[in-house]
């Protein structure tokens, strides 16, 4: 038996990955069809000027940098544990952190001014 690590060539390594869906998380639920744009209406049909939905569990292709301090990260990981501990939800930072921006939005669709998020930025 060899020694040698096999490795991605570099075809493999460059591919273009828009639009596949092969890349998702195999472990995850089947996806619904009507949510091919990430929206459904209530009544169950799916259109582009439909309200807003977190993204779930798919492949993200737009990335943000956000710097958060020691203790932000540690709470964010104890809230992760506490999903995954207390609530059976096992989760990464990242689908917290999606979510929060979900709710954060659609807060401030729903209240404007009274929403929790408008209130604590004028605070600061």
């Amino acid at each position: 038996m060899s020694r040698r690590v096999s490795l991605p060539g570099a075809d493999e390594l460059f591919r273009s990955t828009k639009g596949r869906r092969a890349d998702v998380d195999p472990g995850a639920p089947a996806a619904d069809p009507r949510l091919a744009d990430g929206v459904v209406h209530d009544d169950g049909e799916a259109t582009s000027e439909s309200r807003r939905e977190a993204s779930r569990r798919v492949r993200h292709d737009e990335k943000i940098t956000v710097y958060v301090t020691a203790d932000e990260l540690l709470d964010l990981e104890h809230t992760r544990l506490k999903l995954r501990g207390q609530h059976r939800l096992a989760v990464d930072r990242g689908r917290i952190v999606r979510e929060a921006i979900h709710l954060a939005l659609e807060g401030v669709e729903a209240e404007g001014e009274g929403s929790p998020l408008v209130r604590r930025l004028r605070e600061q």
